[in-house]
């Protein structure tokens, strides 16, 4: 059984194991081939830390999250994964991320982006 991670901070948040919400906290935390077990984990979200803050940015996080996500498709945890987002502030991108799972149960999730 795997803890529970706090998407916030990256630190355990109890015992209560929520295996889909920590696959989606690793798949967008974890730059892309950053672990050497998997080189196919991880988004390229980190690289849009560099990017200039314009409106492409959006839809290139939006298409990097969905990228990332696409193994829990694949590997039949989820039947949808999609991907929206916001901006509550300069420098800052919000991804809403929604995770159909495959018995139907819709899952949204929040992912923050700092953007330069």
């Amino acid at each position: 059984m795997d803890p529970l991670l706090d998407p916030l901070t990256g630190d355990y948040a109890g015992a209560a194991t929520d295996t889909l919400a920590n696959a989606v906290y690793l798949r967008l935390m974890t730059p892309l081939g950053g672990w050497w077990a998997d080189p196919t984990l991880g988004s390229r979200l980190h690289e849009l830390s560099r990017s200039k803050d314009s409106s492409r940015v959006d839809l290139l996080a939006c298409q990097y999250a969905e990228q990332a996500l696409q193994p829990l498709l694949q590997d039949g945890r989820a039947s949808r994964v999609q991907a929206s987002s916001q901006r509550p502030a300069p420098g800052r991108l919000l991804l809403n991320i929604e995770v159909a799972e495959t018995g139907g149960h819709l899952r949204h999730f929040q992912h923050q982006v700092r953007i330069a």
